[in-house]
């Protein structure tokens, strides 16, 4: 070997030695990891796209027709009772709260991000990493959901406290802040082109926004959005339609000892059966009417699965997979894999599982039912499998679920 071709080679293992030590770096690697992921996803449904979301498999008569009573809903005659909302002050036309700073999310971590800006205004002193650590501490888990960032909030900042509700309008955020409450919503927003899953992507995907104030003369919120900058302005119509496929959901942080004022705030909205009662019955109307589209469906199904009403939830989200969903909807709402797998319709279940599995693999919610549909379908080597990657993924995992659910198989 020549003295030219050896030096060449000594260096290219230096550039190789380099690269692998750099790659080490956690701020580095995070970054390249995800890029390296979009890359292979993207690779694999070049040449097997995922397609869209599969329609339901045809349903028994008696599973179309079965009706079980509700269990959780607040009773009466056997008709879910709403105790009345209070009548509530007119509100102020403008109403702005001090912007946080501005923390710019880090890759798959709005979530994080947005509460991490939203608990600055109460005094916090953290991070999104502090957050993501513990809810999510695998980069390329790709969703967050209420229930953890309650989560996060409740077991490690024991001084504050957060809600969520659903089926949240307007005036409900507009009450909330001028009382100096700021909001978190979880919307829609469109992705970069760079971060596509193929060339048929609809790039549609969920985002938490920070709410911090509002104006009646222009129409027009203030916002704090982790991934495309601070202090934006969004209107109150596109807010209403971005919000609208996660089912007016909205946070609120509190300090506990103004929970009575909170509770003022939201009227029967803060029981959280009284809420659902309500907003059940809202979309029951939207999801017949003439103009219903999968998202009105969706949450009307969703709704349905609070009250363990598994077999109507499932025809509903049925509705909404026939009227067409984005490709990206079952990364952040698993209402369907629990009606699927209640109301004993396994077929479905494995169906939706395996496709969201190939649009988001790193997925803890994903592979827990995926499991549980290969354990019912007797399969209990692939449910042990599964159920150990929803663990790798996230082990603080809604209490461990994933490995109480291995318990059955070992």
């Amino acid at each position: 070997m020549s003295p030219k071709i050896r030096n060449i080679l000594i260096g290219l293992a230096g550039l190789l030695l380099l690269a692998i030590l750099v790659y080490q770096i956690p701020a580095i690697k995070s970054r390249l990891d995800w890029r390296i992921e979009v890359f292979q996803i993207y690779a694999k449904n070049v040449i097997n796209p995922v397609g869209p979301v599969p329609t339901a498999l045809p349903v028994t008569p008696q599973a179309a027709t079965q009706t079980p009573t509700p269990k959780n809903t607040v009773m009466a005659n056997n008709e879910p009772t709403i105790t009345p909302t209070a009548t509530f002050p007119p509100l102020p036309p403008q109403a702005s709260i001090t912007s946080p700073e501005y923390e710019k999310q880090t890759p798959n971590n709005c979530g994080p991000a947005t509460l991490s800006m939203a608990m600055q205004l109460y005094g916090w002193e953290g991070d999104q990493s502090y957050i993501s650590d513990v809810v999510k501490p695998i980069t390329g888990d790709r969703n967050v959901n209420p229930e953890e960032l309650r989560y996060y909030v409740r077991t490690q900042a024991g001084w504050l406290n957060l809600e969520y509700r659903v089926g949240g309008n307007l005036e409900t955020i507009k009450r909330l802040l001028a009382a100096n409450y700021p909001v978190i919503v979880e919307t829609v927003t469109s992705l970069n082109p760079a971060d596509a899953l193929g060339p048929t992507d609809d790039l549609w995907a969920a985002h938490y926004l920070l709410i911090t104030a509002y104006d009646d003369s222009t129409q027009e919120f203030t916002v704090q959005d982790s991934y495309h900058g601070p202090d934006l302005k969004l209107s109150y119509a596109q807010l209403e339609e971005e919000w609208k496929p996660f089912n007016n959901v909205y946070l609120v942080l509190y300090f506990p000892q103004y929970e009575d004022e909170m509770k003022t705030l939201l009227g029967s909205d803060w029981d959280p059966n009284l809420n659902r009662t309500r907003v059940l019955s809202l979309t029951e109307a939207a999801a017949n009417a003439p103009t219903a589209d999968g998202f009105d469906w969706f949450n009307y199904g969703s709704n349905l699965v609070y009250f363990e009403r598994y077999e109507e939830a499932s025809l509903a989200y049925d509705k909404a997979r026939e009227l067409g969903l984005p490709l990206r909807m079952f990364r952040y709402q698993f209402g369907p894999f629990l009606a699927y797998f209640h109301s004993g319709r396994n077929e479905d279940l494995l169906t939706l599982t395996n496709y969201a599995r190939g649009v988001t693999e790193m997925s803890e919610e994903t592979w827990l039912w995926y499991g549980f549909g290969l354990y019912r379908q007797g399969d209990y080597d692939g449910a042990l499998k599964a159920w150990q990657k929803a663990d790798s993924i996230n082990p603080q995992f809604f209490e461990d679920q994933a490995r109480k659910a291995m318990q059955l198989v070992q």
